[in-house]
């Protein structure tokens, strides 16, 4: 959901969440994380529930995040924050997994690396661009590449909060914009 601002208005355009590249990855790296946990662990084991909890708010809070820049680009920078914290969290879930489980991590000039190098790189990729690789019967290559995945949404929302950032830095927050805006409408009168 984008929401434009009034003519007139302070409050900038937000939402639009689903455009941002750091949510369509995040949201691949859910539903990968929700396919692994339930293929590579046994039902009951607690660290289903933290890998998905850690996925969900990986995704979750971009979107909560886009959506509270209309009025607090504190709010924003704080929750895309989290959002990267998450998905950290979770990259070390997919780097234990290979290690107990004695599973090589792939370095990037792995030929599986650069082969999932070219896949990330498909315009508007979804799950179903990686399913192959993400549901694969080797633990091995599912593991790598959402922990590929991972690596890179999390460096993509660290250069995501420092563009925001900058745009605080120049344009201001919404105290700036509501002062602003009366200003000019009292100058008008």
């Amino acid at each position: 959901m984008t929401t434009e601002k009034h003519p007139q208005g302070f409050i900038p355009m937000h939402g639009g969440y689903r455009k941002l590249i750091t949510f369509q990855k995040a949201e691949i790296i859910y539903d990968g994380t929700v396919f692994f946990t339930g293929r590579y662990f046994n039902k009951y084991d607690r660290t289903i529930d933290q890998m998905v909890q850690a996925a969900r708010s990986g995704k979750q809070n971009i979107a909560e995040a886009s959506m509270a820049s209309a009025t607090s680009k504190e709010m924003e920078i704080r929750l895309t924050n989290v959002a990267r914290a998450s998905l950290e969290e979770l990259l070390l879930d997919y780097e234990d997994f290979l290690r107990t489980h004695k599973l090589p991590q792939w370095e990037r000039s792995h030929p599986l690396s650069r082969r999932f190098d070219q896949l990330n790189q498909t315009p508007g990729s979804n799950y179903d661009t990686f399913k192959k690789a993400i549901e694969h019967e080797e633990p091995e290559i599912s593991a790598n590449v959402l922990r590929c995945l991972v690596k890179i949404t999390v460096y993509l929302q660290g250069k995501q909060v420092t563009a925001l950032e900058h745009a605080f830095i120049n344009e201001g927050g919404l105290r700036e914009r509501m002062t602003q805006a009366r200003l000019q409408k009292r100058n008008r009168e």
